[in-house]
């Protein structure tokens, strides 16, 4: 299944965001593509509203800490592989967390193609103007209808 949504300002990307986390289970690894400063934490950032109302202001980009985990009801682990290579990425232990008591939200996945199993959510975030967004999301996992 292959979804496409525009968004129009930063508020209606964590929206986006929020709807897509209220429907997540827990298994479930999010891949986040885009350009620099395409809006993918802000995106996580309203996955997070939506796994955990009132925590989304905890997220912060973890481009230098590598790995942020928020607690929540489902464990949100966030991952940025923007400065790692594949060998890098392997030791990482983020096989550890690909199971139904998390949810994984992993910026830049396409530096680690094939290394995430399971029930995956493709998103990618592509620039139409200085706000707005298309927002991909492709998934073969029946409840993703956000």
């Amino acid at each position: 299944m292959r979804q496409e949504y525009t968004t129009n300002s930063p508020e209606e990307t964590l929206a986006l965001g929020t709807r897509i986390g209220a429907v997540l289970k827990g298994g479930e690894i999010l891949l986040l593509n885009g350009d620099l400063g395409a809006g993918k934490t802000l995106l996580t950032k309203g996955i997070v509203e939506g796994i955990a109302p009132g925590t989304s202001s905890e997220v912060a980009s973890p481009s230098f800490t590598l790995v942020n985990i928020y607690n929540a009801k489902l464990d949100i682990i966030h991952v940025d592989l923007y400065r790692l290579d594949s060998e890098e990425i392997g030791n990482l232990g983020l096989e550890d967390f690909m199971d139904k008591d998390h949810v994984m939200v992993v910026e830049w996945a396409e530096r680690a193609q094939g290394f995430f199993t399971g029930d995956t959510v493709g998103i990618t975030i592509d620039y139409l103007g200085e706000h707005s967004r298309k927002i991909t999301v492709t998934s073969d996992i029946p409840w993703i209808r956000s």
